[in-house]
């Protein structure tokens, strides 16, 4: 079990709050996208997480245990966090032992197999990684870590493509093989759309949403047909996002598609389908644009 629970969660600089009354709970063995704009908290949520800082009130717990200076609680937890904070001149595979000290379940030999499929070598110090490569390194100890609880900040900087796509499916493979609380907190919010189960949407310092991803997807919807029948549609409707293509556009709405629209979209010979949750995110945190 790891069920995180966030009570009245204030954390301020000098007149600045970062954090603003937050109240959440994480469920255990789920996958979260913690979504927001830069500046808005995230990764002060992340590092009052795991102790690295105080909050100026409210509490976290982990299992009804205070994260502050706990031992145990902070045992179930690792955190990949965008900073290098490794020994630079330790070699990799010396890490992974140095990793080990800290963490009993850490997987050697999955963390060894994980370098195959990176193609990281395990030989190199950890000063001579390219910025693409420093983020295999940190990701291959997350996953290989055991914790119940894995925190990742901005895990995929400097990935190309193909090392992007693996971590994905080696994310949801280690989910499946062990399941565990996950919270993924980046801003390439489409390549992880597919797997998140829940997102939690934070801006300027308050949490606007905590929904399963689906039910956060049904309040929207895109609308698409001939151009000028998308305009006669969209007439009374939120719309927040549109494209065109020669005679063709395609419009996100903001609300539910109930049968009336149904009715509507049928007699204009339109079509429907599922809005993107980048779009989504976008208008939430007031950023929309009507293109």
């Amino acid at each position: 079990m790891a069920l995180i629970k966030v009570s009245n969660l204030t954390k301020e600089y000098g007149k600045h709050k970062v954090l603003d009354d937050v109240s959440l709970t994480i469920e255990e063995n789920k996958i979260y996208g913690l979504l927001g704009r830069n500046g808005a908290g995230k990764t002060t949520l992340l590092n009052l997480m795991t102790n690295r800082i105080f909050p100026t009130e409210g509490s976290i717990k982990i299992d009804d245990e205070d994260v502050i200076e706990n031992s145990n609680v902070l045992g179930k937890i690792y955190f990949m966090t965008e900073q290098d904070l490794y020994p630079e001149g330790m070699k990799i595979k010396d890490l992974f032992k140095w990793s080990k000290e800290f963490y009993e379940s850490f997987d050697m030999d999955y963390a060894l197999n994980l370098s195959k499929k990176f193609g990281l070598n395990t030989n190199k110090k950890f000063k001579e990684l390219s910025t693409g490569y420093s983020s295999i390194c940190k990701i291959i100890i997350t996953l290989s870590s055991g914790a119940e609880v894995l925190l990742f900040d901005e895990p995929v900087l400097g990935l190309d493509a193909n090392h992007r796509d693996i971590f994905y499916k080696e994310l949801v493979a280690n989910y499946i093989d062990k399941p565990k609380t996950i919270i993924l907190s980046t801003h390439i919010i489409e390549e992880v759309s597919e797997i998140l189960e829940k997102v939690i949407i934070i801006k300027d310092g308050k949490v606007l949403g905590d929904k399963e991803v689906e039910s956060l997807l049904g309040e929207a919807y895109l609308v698409s047909g001939a151009a000028d029948k998308v305009e006669k549609y969209i007439e009374s409707k939120k719309c927040i996002n549109i494209e065109s293509i020669a005679g063709f556009k395609a419009a996100t709405i903001i609300g539910k598609l109930t049968d009336e629209n149904k009715i509507q979209i049928r007699n204009l010979e339109l079509e429907t389908s599922k809005v993107e949750l980048q779009k989504l995110f976008i208008h939430l945190t007031g950023e929309e644009e009507v293109k």
